[in-house]
């Protein structure tokens, strides 16, 4: 799943904290960054190699990663599960939250990755941050400052670079890859949002757990994920497990964890590491070839993530 990473409802850290409690949110932040960044790869070859269909991985990434999450928070938090169980009124916010953020977000990531690779779809996730922008700014009745306005330029110069590789007549990628990842940035941008209200209320576990689960079983009557099963092999299998446990449930829990240690501004700066290790392992994993179009477009996006904050 993607991030949560603006309005999490995590404490932000102050320059008084100790030495120790922000190495270790570092660590953990970038730990979570970098499991995300292969998630992505290994969500790519899962596709590929064992022509995983990406509504099916979808499915079952979110019903098994959302059950992890519950056991989780039944664990650390048990009366905030309950609670959040029995409070009706908090289940109309899960519903929507669940269907328009996390289904939207998780569907419109991974057929980003199908039509186009891992790299490509993580980068184009980060213009998430423009669509908060835009919601900010239009909430707070501004324009945006100069900051804001040089990184809305360099992610749209950026954006243009990736999708045209620099012929302005052509596409060079599907337009269903761009199609997918803008969705995606859009998605990603409503879940920083909406979920605000649950997590500060349920915790990150509990209301991420319930929204993962809801999301998953939202998908079960048209994916039927019991029939068609790919034909997975032991590595194929390995690489199913890595990606619910590791790649979406440990990664998430770990770039929370980093969050809570070090403030979300600071985890969102170095949550850039994301794209950079999915842009690494396409190239090492699945031999993707980027061109310096693709590169420069990339960096000129990474580069808007610490202008747009």
């Amino acid at each position: 799943m993607k991030k949560n990473h603006g309005l999490s409802g995590a404490r932000l850290v102050s320059f008084g904290a100790e030495p120790r409690a922000m190495l270790a949110g570092i660590g953990l932040t970038l730990i979570g960054g970098v499991l995300w960044g292969c998630n992505a790869t290994v969500s790519k070859v899962l596709m590929d190699t064992y022509h995983t269909d990406p509504m099916w991985l979808a499915c079952v990434r979110e019903v098994f990663a959302g059950l992890l999450f519950l056991l989780a928070g039944g664990i650390a938090t048990p009366k905030q599960l309950v609670g959040a169980v029995r409070d009706v009124r908090s289940w109309p916010r899960f519903l929507l939250t669940s269907l328009l953020c996390l289904l939207t977000g998780q569907v419109a990531y991974l057929q980003s990755i199908h039509w186009t690779n891992s790299g490509t779809a993580t980068v184009l996730q980060s213009l998430n941050l423009l669509f908060v922008l835009a919601w900010v700014c239009v909430a707070g009745r501004r324009l945006p400052g100069k900051r804001e306005s040089l990184g809305v330029a360099l992610a749209f110069v950026g954006t243009v670079l990736i999708a045209t590789g620099g012929n302005l007549t052509t596409l060079a990628m599907p337009p269903q890859g761009l199609a997918w990842g803008l969705a995606n940035a859009l998605a990603t941008s409503a879940l920083s949002i909406l979920p605000a209200v649950l997590i500060a209320k349920w915790g990150n576990f509990v209301a991420n757990g319930i929204m993962f689960v809801i999301s998953g079983l939202a998908l079960c009557p048209f994916v039927r994920p019991w029939e068609g099963v790919p034909s997975f092999d032991a590595l194929g299998v390995a690489l199913l497990v890595f990606t619910v446990v590791v790649g979406t449930f440990g990664a998430y829990w770990l770039f929370m964890a980093g969050v809570m240690r070090i403030g979300s501004m600071r985890a969102t700066m170095l949550g850039t590491v994301e794209p950079m290790m999915a842009t690494i392992t396409a190239v090492m994993f699945t031999g993707v070839v980027f061109a310096p179009t693709d590169l420069a477009g990339f960096a000129l996006i990474i580069l808007m993530v610490f202008l747009v904050r």
